[in-house]
């Protein structure tokens, strides 16, 4: 199976994916290693990946599940093509999924399907 590639949603020059994990960097450094952790294993796996590690919420909206310390970390995803995975935005909750935040997924998904190249992050931007 090819590897998984990643990609981090951009909107008017800004990654919120980026955002969020530079403040879950500030809160818990070990935590930030568990979310790349996380995401090194949806490279490698894909469409394959299930709970614990991932689930399907609803809509082509995927989360990566991490635990730690007693936070709920998510990072909510969808597939583009057959090996590119999109990450569209973290969360950090409680109880389930906020409909809020899949829907704030669902319109990113839209968007990108519709022009992939301007929503695309670039390291370094």
């Amino acid at each position: 199976m090819p590897e998984t590639k990643v990609i981090f949603y951009k909107e008017n020059k800004c990654a919120p994916m980026v955002n969020w994990l530079e403040e879950v960097y500030r809160q818990d450094k070990k935590a930030l290693e568990k979310c790349f952790a996380q995401i090194e294993l949806l490279k490698a796996f894909g469409h394959e990946l299930r709970r614990p590690h991932a689930d399907f919420l609803r809509d082509g909206i995927y989360e990566l599940r991490i635990s730690f310390r007693r936070v709920q970390y998510r990072i909510l995803y969808f597939f583009f093509g057959q090996n590119i995975v999109v990450l569209s935005h973290g969360i950090t909750k409680e109880g389930k999924v906020p409909d809020t935040e899949i829907n704030r997924a669902i319109e990113r998904k839209i968007r990108y399907e519709m022009k992939p190249e301007t929503h695309s992050w670039e390291e370094g931007e």
